[in-house]
């Protein structure tokens, strides 16, 4: 946790740089992550776990915090990155998984998560009670944000004094102006940059009750504060950063000693408009969607190079199993998506939300995965093809940094958002 409380006080000091915060728990996006900062030496990488990704209870993808850490470390050693590079953070971490419930009851579910998550070993605590529970009003006074994330901060700093002793206490994010996570679920018009005032008073909220809880050594561990800077998207649109109307609240943070901003839903923001964040002090970019997107579109390539070249009975059908399942199984989507027809086929391929990277683990399209990547490996497809379907990844390959393996051509295709991400994180 040091790098990252270093690169925060570099940050502070007047160097442009941040860092990319990775929230994905599926293997492709990881090892390409982690074999993109071997490629450049990155001192650090972030992966952040959601509170809907993984928890006690499993979380949709079934692991708990302690199972995230274990399938982290060993695809690291696959790669051959040296796991003391990498922090692991907590995303969203509240009662969002339990909203259904009392308020009392998902907190206290809550409280057992973030203690998980700490236990395990993820040292970035994200705080996040801005949501509504069963009874609660909507939206949830700041107040009672502020009072429930203060539980959930001594929850983890109880779980951190009762571990071995050793290594870096945790950090934490707080901040009440919270994007939905995934992205936004309706069409985004009129989107508010959070104001100066209201970014500071969030901010003195936070350290007022805090101080008053007797948690000031945590308080002193605040490293952001998740705020609006102008930048969203949903289904098909996307909402690009304008540096001139977040001025004034890039400023306020100049001020705030030892905390910058954490920038959520910057996935498909241009590598200049994610650069322009990072210098305007958003120094931690959130990344989920985005590469998950980015992912499923080299498996959709990879699918139609199989339908090119092995026969009917032969392919693998990955793209018709996941929308066969996703059909067969709506809960992840049946909220979000309300067309009918072609329009909701669109819809569960391609919407920028990314609502099919809930149905990866599911074992039948895995298994229409593994069959892909083994007739590409039998068959490996022509450069002719390549340049057809997946041209971010000819041009890697011809590069020499991939070969024609169906994981190695995903993760080039993946490595390409990433750069964007590298561009606007490390001064130049």
């Amino acid at each position: 946790m040091s790098a990252l409380r270093d690169l925060i006080a570099r940050h502070k000091q007047g160097h442009a740089v941040g860092v990319t915060s990775i929230c994905s728990a599926h293997p492709i996006v990881i090892e390409a992550s982690l074999r993109h900062a071997l490629d450049h030496d990155d001192d650090l990488v972030l992966f952040e776990a959601t509170c809907n990704q993984v928890n006690q209870d499993g979380g949709y993808t079934g692991m708990s915090p302690a199972d995230f850490v274990k399938f982290v470390q060993g695809i690291a050693t696959g790669v051959g990155f040296d796991a003391a590079r990498i922090v692991l953070g907590g995303d969203h971490l509240g009662p969002n998984p339990w909203t259904a419930l009392p308020p009392e009851d998902a907190m206290v579910k809550a409280e057992v998560m973030v203690a998980a998550y700490v236990a395990a070993g993820f040292r970035k605590i994200h705080l996040d009670c801005s949501m509504s529970c069963r009874g609660d009003p909507t939206p949830l006074p700041e107040a009672e944000i502020v009072r429930r994330a203060v539980r959930l901060a001594r929850a983890a700093e109880s779980a951190f004094a009762r571990g071995p002793g050793t290594g870096d206490a945790p950090v934490y994010v707080i901040g009440t102006e919270v994007p939905v996570p995934g992205g936004a679920t309706e069409s985004i018009e009129g989107l508010a940059v959070t104001s100066p005032e209201a970014a500071l008073a969030t901010i003195r909220a936070h350290q007022q009750a805090f101080v008053a809880a007797g948690l000031d050594a945590a308080w002193s561990r605040v490293i952001a504060s998740v705020v609006q800077p102008g930048v969203e998207f949903d289904h098909h649109n996307v909402i690009d950063y304008g540096p001139g109307k977040a001025q004034a609240l890039s400023h306020a943070i100049t001020g705030v000693h030892n905390m910058v901003y954490e920038a959520h839903s910057t996935d498909y923001q241009t590598r200049d408009a994610l650069r322009a964040l990072v210098k305007d002090h958003f120094a931690i970019l959130k990344v989920g969607p985005g590469l998950t997107f980015a992912m499923r579109e080299a498996l959709w390539a990879l699918d139609a190079i199989d339908q090119e070249t092995n026969t009917e009975l032969e392919q693998a059908r990955l793209r018709d199993t996941v929308l066969e399942r996703m059909r067969e199984n709506p809960k992840y989507w049946e909220r979000y998506y309300h067309g009918e027809g072609k329009p909701l086929t669109v819809d569960l391929q391609y919407s920028l939300s990314d609502r099919v990277r809930y149905y990866w683990p599911d074992p039948v399209i895995e298994a229409a995965r593994v069959k892909l990547f083994a007739n590409l490996r039998a068959n490996p497809p022509p450069l002719s093809l390549l340049s057809q379907h997946l041209p971010n990844a000819l041009r890697a390959l011809r590069a020499g940094t991939a070969t024609r393996d169906p994981l190695s051509l995903a993760v080039a295709h993946v490595s390409a958002v990433l750069d964007d991400y590298h561009h606007a994180c490390h001064t130049h």
